[in-house]
């Protein structure tokens, strides 16, 4: 009788638990600040702009759980520009591991400048200090700055193998980082793994936040300064950003692999140097020829994916195509996207960090809606 109450009962119930609908604002375009950047109505451009709308609802209703911010660049000028949960204008997001696309490019800033030869500099030949290295090997001698580039040196460093030597966790437990990683042994390939001469491209992907660190300590000791000093120098005055906020490792080493924290539009900035061949607006910032280095793809990353200087190229199915899209990505679905051939910047921030749901998320708003939004003409 009672299991009967109840199961008759339960449809009364959600009936009257179901949710309002929530909604949206309409579109409006940004707010044209003092920041260097130029505005557009979406609408007038061609973007549907309801779109931004549903996009909205979706975060509103909690279909979409931490966001807070989505700006969107077209053409050279913000079209959109939204924060929910927390998120404002003034907020440092911590993009977590984007910062890394940032440290390649202040690699390409400090070979423009005759600091670093190329990016076939020796790394090792940077940290002669840090003699004797632990688990010696001539072929650590050979390390290239491209190798940490390309998440391909030879360390037996893996972030996705929490049995890994170089798993960042270990490294962050410790008191010398830089001791930590050029101490890694190398690696070996087991009978299932494939070696770099069997992977496209000629190299081993294995995703080493410790590398990353690295390559920005080699900019640090090539420069003479600080990795924060460097980049505030040469990419974020040039670019109009005044505010920034980079971490530091126990020794002092300005941290290139993670955490450093950018408000929403200066992270479009960002993209926005790499759509425009290492320009914004009438400066050149880092060299046309580093980026294209950079956007080449250079390592098989997954079986979606490759690789270039610490990006990502990811696919997305649109319009019945392939479209490939270069990314900055952190954890908790952090994403700087960026498609030259569309002059498209897109930058969601997050804070659902360490959630299996985040990066499927972020990469759905970008496919389902904003790329559904895009004008068909471009």
């Amino acid at each position: 009788m009672r299991n009967r109450f109840l199961s008759g009962l339960l449809p009364l119930v959600l009936a009257c638990t179901v949710m309002p609908a929530v909604a949206a604002s309409p579109y409006s375009p940004p707010q044209v600040l003092s920041d260097g950047w130029p505005v557009a109505d979406a609408g007038r451009a061609g973007w549907d702009t309801s779109q931004f709308v549903e996009l909205e609802r979706r975060v509103a209703d909690k279909t979409y759980k931490g966001i807070t911010s989505v700006v969107v660049a077209h053409r050279g000028n913000l079209v959109y520009e939204r924060y929910f949960e927390g998120g404002a204008r003034d907020t440092l997001n911590d993009l977590r591991s984007a910062t890394k696309s940032v440290t390649a490019l202040l690699v390409g800033a400090a070979i423009d400048r005759g600091l670093i030869p190329d990016a076939q500099a020796k790394v090792y030949a940077y940290f002669a200090d840090k003699r004797p290295f632990g688990h010696p090997d001539p072929r650590k001698d050979a390390f290239t700055l491209e190798d940490l580039l390309t998440m391909s040196s030879l360390w037996e460093c893996d972030d996705d193998n929490a049995f890994s030597s170089g798993n960042e966790e270990r490294m962050y437990v410790t008191e010398d980082w830089l001791r930590f990683a050029l101490d890694l042994p190398i690696k070996g390939f087991a009978p299932w793994m494939a070696k770099p001469a069997d992977n496209p491209y000629g190299r081993a992907f294995a995703y080493c936040t410790a590398g990353a660190f690295v390559a920005g300590a080699v900019v640090e000791r090539a420069a003479g300064k600080p990795l924060d000093a460097f980049a505030a120098e040469v990419l974020e005055r040039p670019l109009g950003i005044t505010a920034a906020r980079w971490n530091s490792a126990p020794g002092g080493v300005v941290m290139g692999g993670g955490g450093t924290r950018y408000r929403s539009r200066d992270a479009a900035k960002l993209g926005q140097l790499v759509v425009d061949g290492g320009r914004w607006r009438e400066r050149q910032v880092v060299p046309a020829a580093w980026i294209a280095a950079a956007t080449t793809p250079r390592a098989r990353a997954r079986d979606d994916a490759e690789y270039g200087y610490l990006l990502w190229r990811l696919h997305f199915p649109s319009r019945g195509g392939d479209v490939a899209v270069w990314a900055m990505s952190g954890n908790g679905g952090n994403y700087v996207f960026m498609s030259p051939e569309r002059k498209l910047v897109v930058v969601i921030t997050s804070t659902a960090y360490n959630q299996r749901f985040a990066h499927p998320q972020s990469q759905e708003i970008f496919r389902d809606l904003i790329l559904a939004a895009l004008p068909a003409s471009r």
